[in-house]
């Protein structure tokens, strides 16, 4: 007896593609259940959703002035790097812009692998890189020139995690229909990883399954993210110059005792370069694209008493504060 729609080629196409598979499982029933545990393992990480990590704040200084909230998540969707020595990679969400009251503020969500985040963080120096990666991250993708200075809020996440999903997960506009699944590329790789299996091959190794006719596997929403891959050049990453802090104790009934902190900045020219801000607690420097120091004083500083002297045989910034 003839079955209804049995004539139509797709349905021929997919009937073949689960006799194969029907045929695999006889043949190999150890090769068949890890590529299926495989297919299932790598759905269910695509599907999990991104769980927020931390929550920094940071100032827009162009085009137009304002304040960022990054919300820095893990996701894993996200791969890790290969080794240590290969950029992070990076995926963003939409970049919105909300009022509350007479506070406006953007928002932009960031995500990274769950072993980078593991990884760093026991380390507040490995944290504060990937902070620093997540800026310059927004200042490529969006067109922004944000301040390296930024504060790291005490809430993981800036909004709802709802909307976090949101941006990460959804497309600006809408987007066409999907495409039919591709029956001759499911055809191909099953027929792949049979014949993989009666040559003696390890198809559950190096088979991915592809939902697409591309050569090479995608997001199932382009634009989904946007990751920095390892073919890429790194993002620019400013870091942390050599430096050491000393006490100079005062002289005299009413000696000052001072601060002296030195900077070695190789590469640096003219103290044009540097941006330099001292307040009471702490000090910032800033050489654009090279260099970034952030650290709290032991002690409290008179801010109106510092001075910086820039060697430019020794490449040598010189910082001297007075101790209230």
């Amino acid at each position: 007896m003839e079955v209804p729609g049995s004539q139509n080629p797709v349905l021929q196409q997919v009937n073949q593609l689960w006799s194969m598979l029907d045929d695999m499982s006889l043949s190999s029933p150890e090769s068949y259940r890890s590529f299926i545990e495989k297919q299932l393992r790598e759905g269910k990480d695509a599907c999990s959703p991104p769980q927020p990590e931390s929550c920094i704040r940071v100032a827009i200084l162009g085009p137009k002035q304002g304040v960022l909230y990054i919300n820095v998540c893990s996701w894993k969707r996200i791969p890790a790097p290969s080794s240590p020595d290969q950029p992070v990679p990076v995926g963003g969400g939409r970049l919105e812009t909300h009022t509350e009251g007479k506070e406006q503020y953007s928002v932009l969500d960031v995500a990274f692998s769950p072993e980078v985040l593991e990884r760093a963080r026991p380390d507040r120096q490995e944290r504060e890189q990937l902070h620093l990666l997540a800026i310059s991250f927004a200042q490529q993708q969006h067109g922004l020139r944000l301040s390296q200075r930024f504060s790291v809020l005490g809430a993981n996440l800036k909004g709802s995690a709802q909307d976090m999903k949101d941006r990460l997960l959804l497309p600006r506009k809408p987007e066409p229909p999907a495409p039919p699944i591709s029956a001759p590329t499911l055809l191909q790789q099953i027929s792949s990883l049979r014949d993989d299996v009666e040559g003696g091959g390890d198809p559950a190794g190096g088979l991915t399954l592809q939902l697409g006719g591309g050569e090479q596997q995608q997001p199932s929403r382009p634009g989904l993210i946007q990751v920095i891959s390892s073919s890429e050049s790194p993002l620019p990453l400013p870091r942390r110059p050599p430096h050491q802090l000393t006490l100079q104790a005062g002289t005299g009934d009413h000696g000052t005792r001072r601060l002296e902190l030195s900077v070695e900045l190789p590469g640096v020219h003219s103290v044009a370069e540097c941006q330099l801000s001292i307040t009471q607690d702490d000090v910032l420097l800033e050489v654009e694209d090279m260099y970034h120091l952030q650290m709290d004083f032991p002690e409290t500083v008179n801010e109106e008493t510092a001075t910086a002297i820039f060697n430019k045989r020794t490449h040598t910034l010189t910082i001297t504060v007075s101790i209230i």
